[in-house]
């Protein structure tokens, strides 16, 4: 039996879990972090020291941990410090089987290891809630059985914690460096002294109160660490004898050094409500106003109208207007108050360093003509964008919508085009819509200002052109329909002859995503790879190029949907057979190398006009790579990426749309190695596709909305989030809940057809579902898909070693019944290559149906009454019943982009069994609406349609929604009062 413990907050709140990692009772300040990666990082990172670190994200420990081996400079490849600093860690849910190339031990053995108690089991948006409202707290974890008052409370504001961490004695690294830094350590985080050493520096770093003589270095470093920066006077007086002279040699501080150099001028800093520690913290830059995604951690802040004159501010939070760092006008001085190194979270600002010692080398020099300040500007200043005043607004926007659902072209347009419709409204933009789908909400009355029931073709869109006279168009709304639609009327001077202007992704970003040739050739020249491929126009080219590639190979149709006239072929007939039906409907194939079995990855990306750039949602795919997204069961967000993985897959997605041109949204897939960090490009989409529904509805992020205005040339920062009311749009959203996207296919419907699912789209819809563990949100999936399914059912398919190697559309119940067969995860995985972590999650399911050890237990791993009564060969109703009379009961969470630390007012809802509280009440009467569900043959947009409509007209009263699928229109904001994505029977 596990043993268990209580978190007790100052004023008496108590959480309680499960204990993991060490056997001890521990106080200090309790802190939540949004970051959904990087617990190895952030736990040994010096700024934590003493704190009790709740991380907001549930799933914890997915990817283990690595080994502490030395890296660069012979500093630890994978961590910030030589130990774990803070005080315990409090989670939602520890997974005990790891699963990553390069853990070596679980989480809970390296706490144990270090002495640092775990607690998990924690309603952790409750407590991030409490923190929120309340401000940072004092707290203690007391473990079970030892007294409450044996455990006293430690406030570390009241000592030097610096002194705690900072090292003892001098330490060089990189000895043979040109330039000479040094870097007062009050706490430095390794990534600080590597990404000064890796561009040429000879990095001195000495202890907080050291003596600092200018003879000893060209530039000065001031670290990042923990606590009340006012404990450091020995530092600030050592500080101020080398900034306040008149020809100061350069300077750059961080986070702690942002403070400390900022006391020395003689401004003023100040401890926070609860302070900033996230990944997603956009920080917008004086003077150009772009805004960047920073990585933080810190409770206290600087006053910037405390800041002396000379002196001005650098960056500002874009969310709670704190200073994010100042620059001397004239002096080469300037700090930043986030991490620019990154480790764990984005490096969108990393190149502050390559300014920092640039500066140090052209004052070394004696080039001391420009300002750092001036520097700074150059540096971050976008080339060639226009101002956002000069951008001239169309009147009239033409809206191509994707016509008639197709397999692979379904609900999730009519979502994109009517929240596009919407975006233009608002700048009082005049509308004019053609789709001769009619059974979309996008068409209905009231919505568009005109729609054509017209083909999506060339010929039909330049009639209405010439009536209507539009000044601009959007192509990215409608699928692969209106894409080759905006190429077709380009290539035939149609939108040029008209005046016509493309909004947001220009045609020529287009054709490079589309043409794999020019796309390959376009990626080389950023020094990115795609998976080796050839572009084939004959049978025989085909032919030839397979023989270049080695068997087996991937054929792709170029300028097709769903991965329409796709497959692999293991020999040259196959080969044949494939690319000559593929010719049928294409002028060009693709012939990739197989990469079959590696992880399939993918990323949603936002772009302005003024490269401002965001990564809104990042998915993985549960199916290894071979099988179509659209095929797959996808979960979001990825689970068995660890930070350098995450943040090394985002850097690329941004550094290639940015490449491209892109301005609006675009969608990025990758193929990862399973056993390293070696990755290829799949693919771009340069246009909104099914992927962007399901960020957007897992997120909460209004992808569509945003990029119809981005598409207008408005700046991302100037957007706000629709879901808080006060943060900008230009931020990554963090989760909180784990989010799994099931397809559905009603393949039975057809005689002859293949069950077998690969690399082109059969499935005809899909669902989404939420929970605070993986395997609660998989089996309510499940659910969602097929009413007559009960969850991860071992008695719908038989064992079938085929069926497993070589997926069907009923693969996930052959994995069931081979786990309930005794098959190992190992076994399994050599099977199917569906990632370790995730076969494990099925196994706990497996193994709690055969155990069912605690009720409460079985409905957090997404059991339901009528699979539980199945089990114990009871009912439905006498379990239902037993579970109310034991108050087992759902709790109503928000889905709110923001994992708690701000406010929400959304109307997205999900329920789960893992939480202590509601997130909302629900005193008055209510009518709830309820939806269709899942997608599928006879029932699909039409009643979308109809639920909307049905919602608009009780606008007027209040009013409830349930349903669950992640693209569908009225599962947007304002549409329905409340809105919850769960199954329509009783769960």
């Amino acid at each position: 039996m596990a043993k268990t413990a209580t978190l007790i907050l100052e004023d008496g709140t108590a959480f309680s879990g499960r204990l993991f990692g060490a056997n001890v009772s521990v106080s200090g300040e309790v802190v939540f972090q949004t970051g959904m990666v990087g617990y190895p990082e952030a736990l040994t990172d010096p700024s934590y020291r003493c704190q009790l670190l709740t991380l907001t994200y549930p799933l914890v420990g997915n990817y283990g941990v690595p080994k502490d081996e030395a890296g660069e400079f012979g500093l630890s490849r994978w961590f910030e410090s030589r130990k774990i600093q803070a005080a315990a860690l409090v989670i939602g849910e520890l997974s005990e089987n790891p699963s990553h190339w390069s853990s070596v031990k679980s989480l809970d053995e390296w706490l144990k290891e270090h002495g640092v108690p775990g607690l998990q089991g924690v309603d952790t948006r409750r407590l991030t809630k409490k923190i929120r409202e309340k401000g940072t707290m004092l707290g203690k974890l007391v473990v079970d059985g030892t007294p409450e008052d044996g455990v006293p409370l430690d406030n570390p504001d009241q000592r030097n914690l610096v002194q705690e961490v900072s090292m003892k004695e001098p330490k060089v690294f990189n000895p043979d460096g040109s330039l000479r830094i040094t870097a007062v350590d009050c706490g430095i985080k390794y990534n600080q002294i590597r990404c000064l050493a890796r561009r040429g520096a000879r990095v001195t770093v000495v202890p907080w109160d050291h003596p600092l003589d200018v003879d000893d270095f060209d530039g000065l470093f001031i670290s990042n660490g923990p606590g009340d920066p006012r404990f450091c006077q020995a530092t600030i007086s050592n500080i101020r004898k080398v900034v306040c002279v008149d020809r100061p040699k350069p300077v750059f501080g961080i986070c702690l050094g942002h403070q400390l150099l900022s006391l020395v001028i003689g401004a003023r800093t100040y401890k926070m409500k609860y302070g900033n520690r996230g990944h997603n913290q956009p920080c917008v830059h004086t003077g150009t106003g772009r805004c960047f995604i920073t990585s933080q951690n810190h409770g206290f802040a600087v006053d910037p109208d405390t800041l002396p004159k000379d002196w001005d501010v650098l960056f500002t939070n874009a969310n709670d207007h704190t200073n994010e760092g100042i620059v001397h006008r004239t002096k080469p001085i300037f700090s930043v108050q986030f991490h620019p190194e990154h480790s764990a979270g984005p490096t969108d600002l990393v190149s502050l360093f390559d300014v920092f010692l640039q500066t140090v080398k052209d004052h070394k020099d004696g080039n001391t003509q420009k300002s750092v300040k001036q520097r700074l500007m150059d540096h971050l200043t976008y080339p060639g964008s226009l101002k956002p005043e000069d951008v001239i607004r169309p009147k009239k926007v033409l809206i191509l919508g994707s016509g008639g659902l197709s397999i692979g072209q379904a609900g999730e347009f009519d979502y994109s085009g009517s929240q596009a419709i919407k975006a233009l409204k608002e700048e009082n933009i005049q509308t004019v819509l053609i789709n001769p789908n009619i059974a979309t909400v996008q068409t209905s009355k009231g919505l568009a200002d005109k729609v054509y029931f017209l083909p999506i073709t060339a010929e039909y869109v330049t009639q209405v052109i010439k009536n209507e006279r539009p000044d601009g168009v959007l192509l990215t709304f409608g699928g692969q329909t209106a894409l080759n639609c905006g190429v077709d009327l380009t290539k035939l001077g149609v939108l040029e002859k008209y005046n016509v202007r493309v909004l947001g992704t220009p045609v020529a970003s287009i054709e490079m995503t589309e043409d794999r040739k020019v796309f390959v050739e376009k990626m080389e020249e950023i020094n990115e790879h795609v998976a080796p491929s050839e572009a084939a126009l004959s049978v025989e080219q085909a032919v030839a190029a397979a023989e270049r590639l080695g068997y087996p190979v991937l054929v792709r149709s170029a300028f097709a949907l769903g991965g329409l006239g796709s497959g692999f072929a293991n020999t040259r007939e196959e080969l044949t057979s494939l690319v000559t039906s593929a010719f049928a409907h294409t002028s060009q194939v693709l012939v990739d190398k197989s990469l079959k079995g590696w992880k399939e990855i993918e990323y949603e990306v936002v772009r302005d006009a003024y490269d401002n750039c965001v990564t809104v949602c990042n998915m993985e795919n549960i199916d290894p790579l071979g099988i179509h997204t659209g095929e797959s069961i996808v979960v979001a967000p990825s689970q068995t990426l660890n930070d350098h993985e995450y943040n090394m897959l985002r850097n690329t997605a941004i550094k290639v749309i940015r490449h491209l041109g892109i301005v609006g949204e675009c969608n990025i897939q990758y193929a990862l190695n399973p056993e390293s960090d070696q990755y290829y490009i799949i693919e771009v989409n340069a246009r909104l596709s099914r992927s962007s529904a399901l960020a957007s509805k897992a997120t909460g992020y209004p992808l569509a909305y945003v990029a119809a205005k981005l598409g207008l040339g408005i700046p991302l920062p100037q957007l706000k989030n629709s879901v808080t009311n006060s943060t900008t749009a230009n931020f990554e959203p963090s989760l909180d809940y784990c989010v799994v996207k099931v397809p559905r296919w009603d393949l039975s419907k057809f005689l002859r057809v293949s069950t077998k699912i690969g690399s082109s789209m059969k499935s005809v819809g899909e669902v989404m579902a939420i929970g605070r563990c993986f395997e609660e949100a998989f089996q309510k999936a499940l659910r969602m898909v097929d009413e007559n399914c009960v969850g991860f059912d071992h008695t719908i398919k038989p064992v079938s070693d085929n069926e497993l190697q070589t997926p069907t559309d009923k693969r996930i119940f052959v994995l069931a019944a081979a786990l309930k067969a005794g098959y190992t995860v190992d076994q399994l995985y050599q099977l199917t290559k569906i990632d370790r972590w995730f076969l494990h999650k099925m196994k706990n399911i497996s193994d709690h149906e055969r155990l069912l050890e605690t009720y409460n237990q079985a409905k957090q791993l997404g059991f339901s009454d009528k699979q539980i009564a199945q089990a114990v060969q009871s009912t439905e109703l006498a379990v239902r019943k037993m579970r109310r009379d034991w108050s087992i009961l759902p709790v109503v969470k928000q889905i709110d982009t923001v994992a708690a630390e701000w406010p929400a007012y959304t109307n997205y809802l999900y329920l789960t069994y893992h939480g202590t509280e509601n997130d909302l009440s629900f005193q008055e009467p209510h009518v709830m609406v309820i939806g269709s569900g899942v997608y599928r043959i006879g029932s699909s947009v039409e009643f979308d349609w109809c639920a909307v409509g049905c919602i608009t007209k009780l606008r007027k009263v209040r009013v409830s929604d349930g349903s669950n699928p992640p693209k569908t229109q009225k599962h947007v904001p304002a549409t329905g009062r409340r809105q919850r994505f769960k199954r329509q029977l009783r769960s």
